[in-house]
C-alpha cells in the first residue's frame, strides 16, 4: 500500500473513534444511571453535554493552534488525550469523574480533528484530493451506520466498554501515526483566542445548566433565571470579543454572508432535533418498551443505515437541485418522522408499524440534510476560508447537540407523569419544532449552486505612442 493511503487509513481511524462516541454513548445512558443509583437523568446528561460543549468551544482555536505548533504534533497530542480520556471514562468511579474524563476526551478530539484533514491533504496530489476527502467524509457515515448495533453489543457487557474499546484501537493508530505522519505548519496564522473559547464553553454550559435543572429548580426560580441570564450576558461578551480579537473563535465577517449564516443557523436547529431524537429513541425503546440494549441497537440500525446510504447521493443531487432545496427536503422528512412517532407510538411495542417507518423516512432526511448544509456553507465562502468555515459549521452542530439533549431532558423531567407516552410526546414535539425552524432557516440560504462570478480583468488601453 502506498504511503498516502496508509496516512488516509490512520487519520480515518482516529476520526472514526471520535465520531462513534456521538452515537454509542447514548446507549450507555440508561446503564450509567442504573450503576450509579440515585443519579438523575439531568446529572447523567452532562456525560453527553460536557463532551459536546468542550468540543464545540475548542474546535476552531485548536485548528489554529495546530497550524502554529505543527499539525502532526497536534494530531498526536490530541490522540493521546482522547485515549487517556477514554481510559479514565472506562474506570470512572462516579458520574462527576466520568464527566471530567469526557472533558479530556473532548479536548483531544478537538485537537486531532482539524489536524487530521490538513495532514491528509498534504499527502495527495490535487487530482486525487476529492477522492481522499470523499473517503474521509464517508467515515462519519460509517460511524452512524455502525453506532447503534455496536453500542448495543458493548453495553450488553458493560457500559464501560463503550469507552474502553477506543484504547487498543487508538494505541495501534497512534503507533502508526508516529511513524507515518510528516510535520507541517503555517506560522502566518494568528494566535488562537483561548479566552474566547473558554467564554463560549462557560456560556453554553450555563444555558444547558439552566435548561436541564429547571424542572427541579423551577422555571421561575432564582437559580434558573440566574443561569439563563448569565448565559445571555455571556453571549453578548463573547460576540464583542469576536468583533475585537484579531483571530476570533467565530469570524463575524463570515456571518455577514447570508447563505453561510443561514446554513449555520439551520445546522444548530437541525442538530438540536437530531440529538433529541438520538437520545429519545434509546430512552423510549429501553425504558418504555423495555428492549434490551442489543435489541434496541439493532432496532435503531435502519435509520443510520439510510443516512449513510443517502449521504453520498446528496452531493450529486445538490448540484442538480440546489443545496437549499435538498436541505429543506431533508429537514422536512426528518420533521415528518417526529410527527409520525408522536401520532403512532404507544406503550405497547409495535416496531414494524409504529417505529420503523419513521426510522426510514427520518434516516433519509438526515442523509440529505448534513451534506447539503455543509456544501451550502462551503460554497458561500472563498476557498481560503473553507477550513475555518467548516470548523464553525461543526461547532454549530455541537452547540445544537448540547441544546437538544438539554431540552429533551428538561421536557422529560417537566412532564413527570404516570403516563410515559405523554412525556415522550413532548420530546417528539420539540424535535418537530426544531426541524420546522430549521426548514425556515434553510429556505433563507438562497441558491448557491453556482459559484460567485469572478470580476473580469479589465485591460487598460495601450498608450498612444505604443499604438501602431
Amino acid at each position: 500500500m502506498e504511503r498516502r493511503w496508509k496516512v488516509l487509513v490512520v487519520v480515518s481511524v482516529a476520526v472514526l473513534m471520535a465520531s462513534l462516541d456521538l452515537f454509542i454513548v447514548n446507549f450507555a445512558f440508561p446503564s450509567i444511571r442504573r450503576e450509579f443509583s440515585g443519579t438523575s437523568a439531568a446529572e447523567v446528561s452532562w456525560v453527553l453535554n460536557a463532551y459536546a460543549i468542550v468540543y464545540a468551544a475548542l474546535l476552531v482555536p485548536a485548528g489554529r493552534l495546530a497550524d502554529l505548533a505543527g499539525r502532526r504534533r497536534a494530531f498526536l497530542v490530541g490522540m493521546l488525550l482522547f485515549l487517556v480520556g477514554s481510559a479514565l471514562c472506562g474506570a470512572a468511579p462516579s458520574v462527576p469523574a466520568l464527566i471530567g474524563a469526557r472533558v479530556i476526551q473532548a479536548a483531544g478530539a478537538a485537537l486531532l480533528t482539524p489536524a487530521a484533514l490538513a495532514l491528509l491533504l498534504v499527502e495527495f496530489p490535487p487530482r486525487e484530493r476529492a477522492l481522499a476527502i470523499g473517503i474521509y467524509a464517508g467515515v462519519g457515515a460509517a460511524a452512524a451506520a455502525a453506532g447503534p448495533p455496536l453500542g448495543g453489543v458493548l453495553v450488553q457487557g458493560s457500559w464501560r466498554l463503550v469507552f474502553l474499546v477506543n484504547v487498543p484501537v487508538g494505541l495501534a493508530a497512534l503507533g502508526f501515526a508516529m511513524y507515518m505522519l510528516r510535520e507541517s505548519r503555517d506560522p502566518a496564522v494568528g494566535r488562537p483566542d483561548l479566552l474566547g473559547a473558554a467564554l463560549l464553553a462557560v456560556t453554553i454550559g450555563l444555558i444547558s445548566l439552566g435548561l436541564v435543572q429547571a424542572p427541579d429548580w423551577g422555571w421561575g426560580s432564582v437559580s434558573t433565571l440566574s443561569a439563563l441570564g448569565a448565559a445571555a450576558v455571556g453571549v453578548g461578551v463573547f460576540w464583542v470579543r469576536c468583533l475585537r480579537h484579531p483571530s476570533p473563535v467565530v469570524d463575524p465577517s463570515m456571518l455577514r454572508v447570508r447563505s453561510f449564516a443561514m446554513a449555520t443557523g439551520a445546522q444548530v436547529l437541525f442538530s438540536a432535533g437530531f440529538a433529541a431524537m438520538l437520545l429519545g429513541n434509546v430512552l423510549f425503546l429501553t425504558g418504555v418498551w423495555k428492549y434490551p440494549a442489543l435489541k434496541a441497537g439493532l432496532s435503531l440500525w435502519p435509520g443510520p443505515l439510510m443516512a449513510a446510504t443517502f449521504a453520498p447521493l446528496a452531493g450529486r443531487l445538490a448540484g442538480r437541485f440546489g443545496q437549499r432545496n435538498l436541505a429543506v427536503l431533508g429537514i422536512g422528512l426528518f420533521a415528518l418522522a417526529g410527527v409520525w412517532w408522536r401520532w403512532r407510538l404507544g406503550a405497547t411495542p409495535d416496531y414494524l408499524a409504529a417505529f420503523l417507518p419513521a426510522q426510514i423516512v427520518g434516516g433519509v432526511g438526515v442523509g440529505l440534510t448534513l451534506p447539503s448544509l455543509t456544501s451550502a456553507a462551503a460554497a458561500s465562502l472563498a476557498a481560503p476560508r473553507f477550513a475555518t468555515g467548516s470548523a464553525v459549521l461543526n461547532m454549530a452542530r455541537q452547540i445544537g447537540f448540547v441544546l437538544g439533549v438539554a431540552i429533551l431532558v428538561a421536557v422529560l423531567g417537566t412532564l413527570r407523569t404516570a403516563d410515559p407516552i405523554r412525556a415522550f410526546d413532548g420530546g417528539w414535539l420539540f424535535m418537530v419544532i426544531a426541524a420546522g425552524l430549521g426548514v425556515l432557516a434553510a429556505l433563507a440560504i438562497g441558491d448557491v449552486r453556482r459559484p460567485a462570478p469572478v470580476e473580469p480583468v479589465r485591460s487598460e488601453p495601450a498608450p498612444a505612442e505604443a499604438r501602431p
